[in-house]
């Protein structure tokens, strides 16, 4: 059972806000204290009215006039301060979400949900944002009115002040009451609504497919059967606080007729007296907004809880692949990779790969055949450190991939994957992607390399031509010639090729395959191919089964021994 809000995790994201909070204070004080006078000045018409003095009542409207004006100036500073510090509040607690996402490992990114991701970076930490807004401008101003207007209240006649607040205990009951309702309701609709975003991503990001397949009203049925859970949720939230607003507006209703019924009994007994009746009632009405202020606030901090408990839930993943506090920087390798009894499981009791042995010299060209599932591109996955392995260490110049930096280690790791992926930009920030700065000239340079200039410069502004969303403006030999040329560009001593060519037409794979046979050189390649003439002119060429080496040779070594490589082989080129 939850026992704590996760709105104490804000505190440290409020501390950094204090001065800019402390500014808005000052205005929540003054506006306050002008509230306080106005309940004064409200008093002291009753006399002037009754007598018919004009002069008095127009000196005093005046008067009032003033404060008014002096209250909304202080309000307006409350307003400026505390928004200000709210949205620094969301700007840095997104940063720090997105920040700590970064972090997180491979796994995690491929069991999570984009759309939900999205969802809660924008608009659960919005939400947060305008949660923190509220207590500041509104929910502490009106708590404070709820504190000092009563107390002027026991001031003028104690008797009247029990009467109008005998009922204020079982409001805040019934408020709590609804408020923990409509934050699970809340929650659960959030959700609805993250699943909601992400079938739109899946949706909208594979809408080829879908149209391939003629799955236009599936998607439809599946859209809308969420949309209707989503629904769902959201009248479960609505009906809730409809059913709210009239019990505590009756309560507020006993209030006021007790209001009435004992001051007058007061003002019979001489214990009141009309003017400070007069006060008393203005205090009363005064006290109608804030109560609603708050009873509103209370149901959106519950809602609003939902959307703190979902974004420190992200928070609240920890990586399984760590750097270590005393890591060091990787120095300048020259590409001997060693992998010594190397077991990696997904699942435990479920290995993937099995005691692993391997010594990769420099500048050599390391090919990985073998049956989907035989472990091929985990085993290249555990050198950049996506994952660690269960057991056994991998060593790159006789150093231990777990005592270096994960950016020292990266950057000397080139990777040109199955399918390229662009991000929204120009094709020159695409080849230098992950570079802050960079000399058009070199990314040129290396797009010449990856057989990629020609195009390029064919595009209607060349290297800053902007790339569409996931590069569907370019066709996938060109994606792959941009993947190539990022690798050129990064210019790593080790190069993992993970079907690079494999979804190519032939024309678009001769360009791809030249490129690849330029960047290769000099460096320790690894590559994992279906297509065995890819393959052929490798230095060695592993052949994986059920996560184990069965076969190491040359092209020429493992045709000669007739067993699965030349099995493999055969199958393609009988």
């Amino acid at each position: 059972m939850k026992t704590r809000s996760n709105y104490w995790q804000l505190l440290p994201y409020l501390r950094p806000q204090w001065q800019t909070i402390s500014k808005g204070f000052v205005g929540i004080v003054g506006y306050v204290l002008a509230t306080l006078t106005l309940i004064n000045l409200a008093g002291k018409l009753a006399i002037p009215f009754g007598q018919g003095n004009v002069v008095a009542i127009a000196q005093i409207a005046g008067a009032c006039a003033l404060v008014f004006l002096i209250r909304g100036f202080f309000q307006s500073v409350q307003d400026m301060y505390m928004a200000k510090a709210s949205l620094r509040v969301a700007f840095h607690l997104r940063q720090q979400v997105y920040t700590h996402l970064q972090k997180l490992n491979l796994s995690y990114f491929e069991t999570a949900k984009a759309g939900d991701l999205s969802y809660r970076l924008t608009e659960d930490v919005d939400r947060v944002g305008e949660v923190v807004n509220k207590v500041f401008h509104d929910f502490i101003p009106c708590v404070l009115q709820l504190l000092a207007i009563p107390i002027y209240m026991i001031y003028l006649n104690w008797q009247l002040t029990l009467a109008t607040v005998i009922v204020a205990p079982l409001m805040g009951v019934l408020i709590g009451w609804f408020g923990e309702r409509l934050r699970k309701y809340s929650l659960r609709s959030q959700n609805r609504v993250s699943g909601l975003s992400a079938i739109l991503t899946e949706v909208f990001s594979g809408i080829r497919l879908v149209q391939a397949f003629a799955a236009e009203n599936y998607e439809i049925a599946r859209f809308g059967h969420e949309a209707e859970r989503s629904l769902q949720a959201k009248y479960s939230a609505e009906r809730l606080k409809a059913i709210q607003t009239p019990v505590v507006g009756f309560l507020e209703a006993l209030s006021a007729l007790s209001l009435l019924i004992v001051g007058g009994w007061q003002i019979s007994q001489r214990n009141l007296t009309v003017a400070e009746f007069f006060s008393y009632l203005t205090a009363a009405v005064l006290l109608i907004d804030p109560i609603g202020h708050v009873t509103n606030n209370y149901n959106e901090f519950k809602q609003g809880e939902a959307s703190v408990d979902r974004v420190f839930e992200l928070m609240a993943i920890q990586p399984t692949v760590v750097e270590k506090r005393d890591a060091i920087t990787l120095p300048p390798v020259s590409g001997k990779v060693e992998y010594h009894n190397v077991s990696f499981a997904y699942k435990p009791g479920e290995p993937v790969l099995k005691d692993i042995s391997l010594l990769v010299l420099p500048g050599e060209a390391i090919a990985l055949v073998g049956a989907s599932g035989a472990g091929k591109t985990t085993f290249v996955n555990l050198l950049p450190r996506f994952y660690d392995p269960i057991t056994g260490q991998i060593l790159i110049d006789g150093i231990d991939i777990r005592d270096v930096k994960f950016h020292s280690l990266r950057r000397q790791i080139g990777i040109v994957p199955q399918e390229t992926i662009m991000f929204s930009g120009t094709i020159a920030q695409n080849i230098a992607f992950g570079q802050d700065s960079f000399d058009l000239e070199a990314v040129a340079e290396a797009a010449k390399i990856a057989n990629a200039h020609q195009f390029i410069t064919q595009l209607p502004e060349g290297y800053h031509t902007w790339v569409g969303e996931r590069g569907v403006n370019l066709s996938g030999g060109q994606r792959q010639r941009i993947a190539i040329a990022r690798a050129v560009l990064l210019n790593p001593q080790i190069l993992i090729l993970d079907e690079a060519t494999s979804a190519l037409d032939s024309e678009s794979e001769a360009l791809v395959q030249e490129a690849l046979e330029r960047l290769m050189q000099n460096r320790t390649v690894f590559i994992i191919a279906h297509r065995l003439s890819t393959v052929r002119r490798c230095d060695r060429i592993l052949v994986l089964e059920q996560g184990q080496i069965v076969e190491s040779g040359t092209h020429e070594e493992l045709l000669s021994l007739e067993r699965r490589y030349a099995r493999f082989y055969a199958q393609q080129f009988s």
